[in-house]
């Protein structure tokens, strides 16, 4: 079992999350269902906070973002992700913050969601969170 969760907590990738924000029906029946389960990487965190066009959408943002446990990226992390990089990064296109978001996954014991599964071929039969 994961770090003292009682399920197996879901890891979910920036475009479920932009989604999300965006009013997608799908994402938001998906976030309802997994919410009490979901935990942020702060790569992801990141990249949500570089999009935001002005302070309001930064406070809106932050508002959201609070709602969920944000996981580091540790040394651990940053060595495990460094090695999916070195791995698929040439062959299959991951990038740097893919790699992150999938070692986070792994250490964590988390269920990885994304729609952009072929990002992460480290992972073997990885279903899209949803269908558009």
């Amino acid at each position: 079992m994961a770090k003292g969760w009682a399920m197996k907590p879901v890891l979910v990738d920036i475009d479920v999350l932009v989604d999300f924000l965006c009013g997608s029906p799908r994402a938001v029946t998906f976030m309802e269902i997994f919410d009490q389960r979901i935990i942020l990487s702060s790569i992801v965190v990141a990249e949500l906070c570089a999009g935001a066009r002005d302070e309001d959408e930064r406070t809106a943002l932050g508002n959201f973002l609070s709602l969920y446990p944000v996981v580091p990226v540790s040394d651990e992390v940053a060595r495990a992700g460094a090695a999916y990089l070195s791995h698929y990064g040439p062959l299959h296109g991951t990038s740097l913050a893919h790699a992150i978001l999938a070692a986070t996954a792994e250490i964590e014991g988390a269920e990885l969601k994304t729609l952009s599964t072929g990002q992460y071929p480290m992972f073997t039969g990885l279903e899209p969170a949803y269908t558009k």
